[in-house]
């Protein structure tokens, strides 16, 4: 068995047991390792020691559960493995900028650590040769587009380390931005009807920061007040296709292992490079959504 193997055996089995006293001892068993070389070896795959691993897994779930009203939040605290109400109050202001109660209140969507998948970061698949791993489906093809596309919707700018999927917790700004977005969709007239929404990360202004545009398919790149554009130029793109569980698993999980399994594995094991964007594509930014493409412009390493 693999060295990723064996942590992976013990993410998994973390993710069963949220609710249950976690020793440290017991997953090093179960990997088959020392103590000490358990822990090493599992900061250095998951980014994370195994201690706040399991605190911030137990954050994500409780933070799902919270959605649930009829459930009392001391409950849902001693559920996700805390000792009190206040130490899990503590410990989601600390993660989230905001109390449980708060949440609930007002909830918005969340950057939570996501489980991760190891298989992704040591498996090559071919192209056209659908991959499944974990609730998710992916298949990588190349697609060319003979003439550029033109979207309209809204940018912000955040620092790179607050960016999804990367290891830090908080309010999601890309979430909120989403739904700033379709709340004005309907009133854009220059929009496509039934045209393709558009998620891309691109370079900042700013170094260490990096901007974010969501929008939607339009008629033509004329500017409109009080959006911005953006042209997804034509070209040969590799085109990462995925599907989920459902929508928030799609874009608050499998999106961020998709980025992750493209840019760390398929794309330097094929000796290419992304030129400064990554495009995220789906029909609809709905919650009955349950598939995306992520689309990379690939530049050839020399």
């Amino acid at each position: 068995m693999h060295a990723w193997e064996q942590i992976q055996l013990t993410v998994d089995y973390i993710e069963e047991h949220l609710s249950e006293e976690i020793k440290i001892e017991s997953l090093a068993n179960l990997a088959s390792l020392s103590q000490f070389y358990y822990q090493r070896l599992f900061s250095r795959l998951v980014k994370k020691p195994v201690n706040e691993y399991i605190k911030l897994r137990r954050l994500a779930k409780a933070s799902e559960a919270l959605l649930d009203k009829n459930k009392r939040i001391l409950d849902i605290a001693l559920d996700f493995g805390f000792s009190s109400h206040e130490t899990f109050t503590r410990s989601f202001k600390k993660a989230f900028g905001m109390t449980p109660e708060e949440y609930r209140t007002a909830p918005v969507r969340l950057n939570n650590f996501v489980k991760p998948q190891l298989l992704l970061n040591y498996t090559l698949i071919d192209e056209n040769v659908p991959l499944i791993v974990d609730g998710i489906v992916l298949e990588v093809t190349r697609r060319k587009i003979l003439y550029p596309q033109f979207f309209i919707g809204l940018t912000v700018e955040e620092p790179i380390y607050q960016m999804p999927g990367g290891g830090e917790t908080g309010v999601d700004t890309l979430g909120k931005l989403w739904n700033t977005f379709r709340e004005s969709k309907p009133i854009i007239k220059e929009l496509k009807a039934d045209g393709n929404e558009l998620g891309v990360a691109y370079p900042g202004t700013r170094e260490g920061y990096y901007r974010y545009f969501a929008g939607a398919e339009a008629v033509s790149n004329e500017l409109v007040k009080g959006y911005t554009s953006w042209e997804l130029p034509k070209g040969k793109y590799i085109v990462c296709s995925f599907e989920a569980e459902d929508f928030e698993h799609l874009v608050m999980d499998a999106v961020y292992k998709v980025h992750k399994y493209m840019f760390e594995t398929w794309l330097p094991n094929h000796k290419l490079a992304a030129k400064p964007f990554t495009a995220e594509r789906y029909a609809s930014h709905s919650p009955d959504t349950t598939s995306m493409e992520v689309w990379i412009l690939p530049v050839t390493l020399e």
